[in-house]
């Protein structure tokens, strides 16, 4: 039975309606059908071709939500009918000394559910069993696509490093990733600061769980917080005044990158040597922290903001997406 999706036929162009024969399901597969897949931003710059390495026709879509169908005769910890979600990443190999230690998402051969294969702007989406993860009682099956990317992309940074709820944090980029750093880091328990370069999310921002707002455009009030935070998360893919932000960690603090900044970020050794401060990277998360994340977020009713489109509507919603209009996720609904 062929799988009715929308591709990108060529760099930047409008998505059109595409039909593909998918692979026989193997053992450690299920075939998912998708009633809801979130635009990320990162779904643009695959369409773009902004990384260099799409193919084309592209079928992108990474933060699925919906239930399962059908499953490989070695699927033993999933039931057809049940509600899962799936991220950036379809495979990974399970043998490597990252897969075999937890840390999946930094297999040297991972799948992404997009790349080299067809996404989840479809009805259906077939992947590895390991990487379809169940969701807990009291999620909204419509608005949990986006934990899947964003949310587990701000999430694993706090688990990895270790983010003590006694902790002063700052989030740079109060948009599609900040919103949910904002909730999550609150319900640490940390004491939480949100840079924007927007006044009027100020009001938005606090409701969210920011103790402070700081105008990440305000040099003197960059100043002002030297020396103040633990670890500060940067959403955000644009350029910083990059100085400003490790001045503003305590010794021993982190300055942590999740957005995809595509310039060098040039920060001078000494800034770093004296204060024994770090600057680091993450993707995503493994399936456990995933589960951790769903748990998390059901425990402490953390709830994605979304917008809702018909995925007949996928080329006006990625159009709101590139405009910026979106608040704070874009979210299509695939169920026909």
């Amino acid at each position: 039975m062929p799988i009715n999706a929308y591709a990108a036929p060529s760099a930047r162009a409008d998505l059109v309606p595409f039909e593909y024969e998918p692979d026989e399901l193997k053992p450690d597969e299920v075939e998912i059908d998708v009633h809801y897949c979130g635009i990320c931003h990162s779904d643009l710059s695959l369409i773009d071709n902004s990384w260099f390495m799409s193919e084309y026709p592209l079928v992108p879509g990474h933060e699925v939500a919906g239930v399962i169908k059908a499953k490989g005769a070695a699927v033993t910890h999933l039931e057809v009918g049940q509600q899962v979600g799936v991220g950036w990443f379809s495979r990974s190999c399970m043998t490597c000394p990252q897969c075999m230690g937890g840390d999946h998402n930094l297999c040297g051969t991972a799948e992404g559910i997009a790349m080299g294969r067809y996404g989840g702007f479809a009805d259906r989406v077939i992947i590895q069993s390991a990487w379809a993860t169940p969701l807990p009682t009291g999620l909204d099956l419509a608005n949990v696509g986006p934990l899947f990317c964003g949310g587990i992309t701000v999430f694993n940074p706090i688990v990895q490093f270790n983010v003590q709820p006694t902790d002063r944090v700052g989030v740079v980029g109060i948009g599609g990733l900040g919103h949910m750093a904002l909730q999550f880091l609150n319900k640490w328990g940390c004491e939480v600061t949100a840079f924007s370069s927007n006044p009027a999310k100020e009001e938005e921002a606090r409701r969210l769980g920011a103790h402070q707002v700081v105008n990440s455009r305000d040099s003197a009030a960059l100043e002002n917080v030297a020396g103040s935070f633990d670890f500060i998360l940067v959403t955000v893919n644009v350029p910083l005044d990059w100085e400003k932000y490790v001045a503003a960690l305590r010794p021993k603090g982190r300055l942590h990158v999740v957005g995809a900044v595509m310039e060098p970020i040039p920060v001078t050794a000494f800034s770093l040597l004296m204060g024994q401060k770090s600057i680091s990277g993450t993707p995503l998360g493994s399936p456990a922290t995933t589960a951790t994340m769903l748990e998390f977020c059901a425990r402490h009713e953390i709830e994605v903001m979304t917008e809702q489109f018909p995925l007949e509507q996928i080329n006006e919603a990625i159009t709101h997406l590139r405009d910026g209009k979106a608040r704070y996720r874009v979210v299509l609904d695939c169920r026909g």
